[in-house]
């Protein structure tokens, strides 16, 4: 299950400082995406073995009451429709804002569970002052400072009884392909060039939240699910923030698919938004295919255009490079069956399992050829190598000091597994056990 926690706010409550705290906790895994703009970030947290998406709504336009009207109801409706559960973060040093109670307004509305998180209760007396809060109405009411981190314990266990652990998919499902990047790129006309044909067979089923659209592929002896993100053009109501909505939907999207394919547009190439997307799908460990978009459209194409334009975009995105880049046209229709082809080798690149006998004739002989580095006078041993069965390919190296293996050997043992074993566009993972 994809679960999403939103945190809104006036500007200056302490939201950032909160969020970096979520992700940066020494218990948990840090997964931190830098944001698409200086006010936004997203990233994933984790907490007592359950992960779950967590986005900072940003620093609201700060002014007169009347700016609430455009931009904070805006940020605060978004919130409300796509995230799980809400965060509404307010300063105890200030005490309740005409703008506090402005949003709590809209929240107290909200079907969605939201914490009442009042911020800098770093003392008693702090604390007494905080208990007007109280009058804003919410049943789930937190003190803590984000700064010395007191308190995030309590809201990040009411956070986590929230999230149920969906059953892991059965193997025998279709593929899940999403088509993810930013508005305007071309997402909606892959999906119609994909299955608008009257030949197709397709049929639309009902997608697992409200926004995201699951179109059923069965044609040329192919067979998946395309998650389609670009329903973006469907709610009137809202004027929508399209760059907020679309990085929602790209993750929701990206929790569901087994292979996302990142759309690019040629003429403007990958921006920080794109590049955010494309860490995050890595650290979920989802297969990737980038797709570049509108190449009809670059001029002067010389002998060498796209191969360079390949290699500055690998530069781009290591240090996992080892992803597959199609240059394609969707008005044209170039290359965007090719498209579907090598997310189909890129999904079972990501199912594929290495026998152990193979693993270690391969792995040992790679580790013999060049030894990790010796340790204080001692030198590391690696005996034994076996992949473990998850989702994402894993492998566990058991070794004499598993903790003193740095990141320039693990880079040299992934890629002796790359060079020998096909895992193009899929991110792998390396553990280190004492043997």
């Amino acid at each position: 299950m994809s679960f999403t926690l939103a945190v809104t706010g006036r500007p200056n409550v302490g939201k950032s400082t909160f969020f970096n705290r979520l992700l940066e906790q020494r218990k948990a895994i840090v997964d931190d995406v830098s944001g698409v703009t200086r006010d936004r970030q997203y990233g994933v947290a984790e907490w007592v073995g359950k992960s779950f998406n967590v986005i900072d709504t940003g620093g609201f336009v700060t002014g007169s009451n009347d700016v609430f009207e455009t931009e904070i109801r805006k940020q605060v409706h978004i919130a409300i429709e796509e995230a799980n559960a809400i965060v509404f973060m307010v300063d105890a040093s200030t005490g309740i804002t005409s703008l506090d109670e402005s949003m709590a307004e809209l929240l107290r509305r909200s079907p969605k569970p939201v914490f009442l998180v009042v911020n800098k209760v770093d003392n008693h007396a702090r604390l007494l002052e905080a208990s007007e809060f109280y009058s804003l109405g919410f049943e789930h009411i937190f003190f803590l400072s984000s700064i010395s981190g007191s308190g995030t314990g309590e809201l990040l266990d009411a956070v986590t009884d929230l999230i149920v652990e969906s059953e892991e998919p059965k193997s025998d499902d279709l593929p899940k392909f999403a088509i993810i990047g930013q508005p305007n790129v071309g997402k909606s006309s892959l999906l119609n060039a994909l299955v608008g044909s009257e030949r197709t067979i397709v049929s639309d089923i009902a997608g697992t939240t409200r926004d995201t659209i699951h179109t059923h592929y069965n044609l040329f002896n192919k067979e998946f699910i395309l998650i389609d993100t670009a329903g973006i053009r469907r709610k009137a109501k809202v004027h929508e923030d399209l760059e907020f909505y679309s990085v929602i939907r790209a993750i929701k999207a990206m929790d569901e698919a087994d292979v996302c394919m990142l759309l690019l547009d040629a003429g403007k190439g990958i921006t920080a938004q794109d590049l955010s997307i494309f860490s995050m799908a890595v650290k979920k460990g989802k297969g990737i295919v980038v797709l570049v978009n509108k190449w009809d459209l670059i001029e002067d194409k010389g002998t060498n255009t796209a191969r360079d334009y390949e290699k500055e975009l690998k530069q781009r995105l290591a240090p996992f490079s080892d992803v597959p880049i199609i240059f394609i046209s969707v008005t044209e229709k170039q290359r965007i069956f090719q498209s579907i082809e090598t997310a189909l080798v890129v999904y079972e690149n990501r199912q594929r399992r290495v026998a152990t006998s193979k693993l270690n004739e391969v792995m040992l002989k790679a580790i013999e050829q060049y030894h990790p580095p010796v340790v204080r006078g001692i030198a590391i041993s690696i005996k034994y190598v076996t992949q473990l069965p998850t989702r994402t390919p894993t492998f566990a190296f058991f070794c004499n000091f598993p903790d003193d293996i740095k990141t320039p050997y693990q880079n040299y043992l992934e890629n002796k597994l790359r060079e020998n074993f096909d895992f193009k566009g899929v991110p792998i993972r390396l553990f280190f056990r004492k043997k």
